[in-house]
């Protein structure tokens, strides 16, 4: 497994649609975030109908020997109040679960938790409430040599939303402060990487014709695993709650994370670089990623900002086959 190659390809899962150009919090779109791979506390989830839960199912081939290791990774937010009159400001620390390496004869029920904190940094206060959950692992035989997998991550942290208005608050400001109080207890950007050892993943897009009914059986809510690492490798599947195909790659043109895979690298980049003096200033102090993307795109070499003007990969017959 190409582990540089498969962390490249999760990052970009784990920050997609963090922050949004133009990287402000006075943007309305990064005050008002749509996240990807949300998994809300159990409690809110039932009384309003989200998900608290996350399924990934999986085929491969095994034998005796086989094991598995998974590693489920999310972003933790954090509220930060700033003592400056600066606007307040959610971050996101990174979170990973991973597990030993676990034989198919037993499934397996990992609990996690990470705890609450509250800093003050010279009057910033950042505040991060407690998560906790389980993640389930289990294996079923569904044809000779071949097995079914199932990761089920789960929030089981306790919340009630009702004190502050809920969902069905009157009035914009107790309804913002409800989405605030339940995101900082959810899991975002979820996703799961998955690798084996003495077997093989096989594609759920692109299956051996023996086993597409089975492929097509498989159950994924939120997420969609896809075979990830150098092309032709089976040993590595990443599911994502962003759908993707079989061995998606960062351009290696691309200077680094910038965080809107809807956009090209090159016109972002030049973007960031037209952003007046004031706007800069308030990119740096929204966010310290946001600060990174700032710097890193003033920095950028010519010769480097030429390399991200367009390239063409390949070329497809109208019948489909590759040039």
């Amino acid at each position: 497994m190409n582990l540089r190659l498969v962390e490249s390809i999760a990052r970009a899962v784990l920050y997609e649609g963090y922050l949004l150009y133009p990287y402000r919090s006075s943007s309305i779109k990064n005050r008002q975030r749509f996240n990807f791979g949300v998994v809300y506390p159990q409690s809110y989830s039932l009384a309003h109908n989200e998900p608290w839960s996350m399924l990934t199912e999986c085929l491969a081939t095994v034998d005796e020997q086989t094991q598995i290791e998974v590693r489920v990774r999310f972003l933790h937010l954090l509220a930060r109040e700033n003592g400056d009159g600066r606007p307040s400001w959610q971050e996101a620390v990174e979170r990973e679960v991973i597990t030993s390496r676990i034989g198919l004869d037993r499934g397996s029920q990992i609990p996690y938790e990470f705890p609450r904190e509250v800093r003050n940094d010279n009057g910033v206060v950042r505040r991060q409430e407690k998560v906790n959950g389980l993640i389930e692992i289990s294996a079923e035989q569904v044809a000779e040599r071949l097995s079914r997998l199932t990761v089920r991550i789960m929030n089981l942290t306790p919340f009630d939303p009702a004190p502050l208005g809920g969902a069905e608050a009157d009035n914009d400001e107790a309804r913002n402060e409800a989405r605030t109080e339940t995101m900082l207890r959810s899991l975002v950007s979820t996703h799961t990487i998955l690798s084996i050892r003495d077997g093989e993943f096989v594609s759920l897009l692109d299956p051996p014709d023996e086993w597409r009914v089975t492929a097509a059986a498989c159950h994924n809510i939120g997420t969609y695993p896809v075979l990830v690492g150098e092309e032709g490798e089976r040993d590595c599947l990443l599911s994502s709650p962003i759908i993707l195909y079989d061995y998606p790659q960062i351009a290696p043109e691309s200077a680094g994370d910038l965080f809107d895979g809807t956009e090209i690298d090159e016109i972002l980049t030049l973007r960031i670089l037209t952003l007046t003096e004031d706007e800069k200033r308030e990119m740096r102090e929204s966010d310290e990623l946001a600060r990174q993307i700032l710097e890193r795109s003033e920095a950028l070499p010519a010769e480097q900002l030429l390399k991200m003007h367009g390239k063409l990969r390949s070329l497809r017959t109208t019948g489909g086959d590759r040039i």
